[in-house]
């Protein structure tokens, strides 16, 4: 895969963040279909691009050759965003904390807790062929 497919609610991509405005319309264009209002759609795209970072990045190690998905599935309003990369997967609660004052001044370390403030849920899994993280958030 060169380029990103786009097969119903889901869009796949080499790890690379050349795709990550590919990414951004998709999401953001699904959204605005299902109607949530623009604070929500800038809530979810601003998590949907951390994690889409951390899969390409940390997950897959920035490889060529593994891909990274993100699906949109709504129901009742409540829209779930799953990003999933080909990793070996990591414990999101073994983040440092990024209010700690030893990492007050770290240029990284807070995608996590920028996505668990802005998201009504956030839920990680782990299996043989990768890791995904699914975060909620209710459009109404």
């Amino acid at each position: 895969m060169k380029q990103p497919v786009i097969t119903g609610d889901t869009i796949s991509f080499p790890s690379d963040q050349t795709f990550l405005q590919d990414v951004d319309t998709f999401v953001e264009g699904t959204l605005r279909n299902l109607g949530a209002d623009k604070s929500v759609t800038a809530d979810i795209a601003i998590s949907v691009s951390e994690l889409v970072n951390n899969a390409i990045i940390h997950g897959n190690g920035s490889s060529p050759d593994k891909s990274v998905s993100v699906k949109v599935t709504c129901t009742n309003k409540v829209v779930t965003i799953t990003v999933s990369d080909e990793g070996g997967g990591f414990d999101p609660d073994s983040v440092a904390d990024p209010l700690a004052e030893e990492n007050l001044m770290k240029e990284v370390g807070r995608g996590i807790f920028v996505i668990r403030s802005l998201m009504d849920k956030m839920e990680y899994s782990t299996t043989s062929n990768g890791s995904s993280v699914s975060i909620t958030k209710t459009i109404s």
